[in-house]
């Protein structure tokens, strides 16, 4: 079997840096029954690795063996077999631990406390000066959306489910860490929520720091994320770049209303009108020509996407093939 080190050696990028994330051949299995005589495999084999800046995405349905790979990095629970390095050391490595950070999928935090002083107990933990902390502290309620007085002074059990995975987010941040792991950071939360925890996170790509997350909430991964993984039964089946697992198509599915019809099917040829008297198609050449002279037409542009599958697509496809591979 490979060794860690023969792993980082081997596993470098085009420009010789090492991953902050990698696993080789990790596997975790559990023994149940009343004699421990049998098995569950929670995770297979699993190889990967995460780049620094990168934001990448770990999905699968339930059971697939996301949370289990996610303890196994962050040290919570040991590999069965395998080996991993997590920011150049190995996992488990207690050094490695004020470097990260983490928001678990269902958090239980200290509901008699305020969230200023919620943070200020983390911050504690980390052995952060009082200086610092009058410093990040209220720089990290304005990035989660918390720096109203009400919100800084209410005590935890008063918090929404929103608040409560925003003040999660920025005890996850309270060391600034260099590479930050969250399980599913958007469940339950309601349309606004999802799109304030989406925008924390680009605001945390855009400067630099690299993220690890599980999610169900496909069409958010797509635009976040610049990798992902999917595991399915434990198994990782599939793994990359979304450009190059959903392809690099430049041509764009259009709906539309109005316009010359001539003209149109010149533009879109496949082009079909609805009942709803709209019509839709894939354009062939330049989209900006196009979009140009759609607008001399006086039409109505209702949609423009690029012609390739979703994200969502995509998964259920590999899972499907995948279910099938296994009968």
């Amino acid at each position: 079997m490979m060794s860690v080190a023969d792993a980082s050696d081997s596993q470098l990028d085009t420009t010789g840096i090492p991953p902050v994330v990698l696993t080789s051949e990790l596997q975790k299995v559990y023994r149940t029954g009343f004699f421990l005589n049998s098995k569950i495999v929670s995770l297979k084999s699993c190889s990967l690795k995460v780049y620094k800046g990168e934001t990448f995405g770990l999905l699968g349905p339930n059971g697939a063996g996301k949370t289990t790979l996610l303890k196994l990095l962050l040290g919570i629970i040991r590999p069965t077999s395998g080996r991993g390095l997590i920011l150049g050391r190995p996992l488990g490595d207690r050094s490695v631990k004020e470097r990260i950070g983490y928001l678990s999928e269902n958090p239980y935090f200290y509901d008699h406390l305020t969230g200023w002083e919620f943070l200020q107990l983390c911050a504690g933990l980390f052995q952060l000066p009082k200086k610092v902390q009058r410093q990040r502290i209220p720089q990290l309620l304005e990035l989660v959306g918390l720096s109203q007085a009400d919100a800084r002074k209410k005590l935890l059990r008063c918090y929404s489910k929103g608040m409560l995975q925003r003040i999660g987010m920025a005890q996850a941040l309270i060391n600034d860490p260099e590479l930050v792991f969250l399980d599913e950071p958007m469940s339950g939360l309601d349309p606004v929520g999802r799109r304030q925890m989406r925008e924390m996170i680009l605001a945390l790509k855009a400067a630099g720091q690299t993220i690890f997350f599980n999610s169900h909430i496909l069409s958010e991964v797509e635009q976040i994320c610049d990798r992902v993984a999917i595991l399915a039964q434990g198994e990782l089946i599939s793994s990359g770049p979304l450009d190059e697992l959903l392809g690099t198509t430049h041509a764009y599915h259009i709906k539309g209303y109005g316009g010359e019809w001539e003209v149109l099917k010149k533009w879109v040829p496949n082009l079909e009108y609805q009942s709803d008297g709209s019509w839709q198609g894939e354009v062939q050449g330049d989209v900006y020509d196009f979009l140009a002279s759609f607008r001399l037409m006086g039409g109505k542009l209702i949609a423009m996407n690029l012609s390739r599958p979703s994200l969502e697509d995509f998964f259920v496809g590999q899972i499907q093939k995948h279910n099938q591979s296994q009968q």
